[in-house]
């Protein structure tokens, strides 16, 4: 996303106070929810790195892809192949992440607003 979404975010010094603790709480609800998604996603990765290419490794070389072992497959490719659609994953997430998050903060000053009027 833009920077302008950040800086829009930011709660400011010419909002009520609070406005500003509520803005705040949305942030670090934000902020909690990126963290999970993170996690969720290197916990998929580390399965398939370290699960798929070193530890399971003797199990998965009974099938093979391409004429080569599996565990070797996935040492060599697979966990590679895993990563980049992890980063896709993560950026399609983070957008409608971000999209939510924006909306609420903008319709939190869009009623502050109306409250001052």
């Amino acid at each position: 996303m833009s920077d302008e979404k950040f800086s829009e975010a930011e709660p400011g010094l010419s909002e009520p106070p609070y406005l500003i603790s509520v803005i705040q709480n949305t942030l670090k609800d934000y902020w909690r929810s990126n963290v999970k998604i993170m996690m969720v996603l290197l916990g998929f990765w580390a399965i398939a790195g370290l699960g798929c290419g070193v530890i399971f490794v003797d199990a998965l070389n009974v099938f093979s892809l391409g004429g080569y072992p599996l565990g070797f497959w996935f040492a060599q490719q697979g966990s590679i192949i895993v990563f980049v659609i992890l980063i896709l994953i993560y950026a399609l997430l983070l957008n409608r992440l971000e999209t939510k998050y924006h909306t609420k903060i903008k319709a939190l000053r869009k009623s502050a607003r109306k409250d001052k009027a």
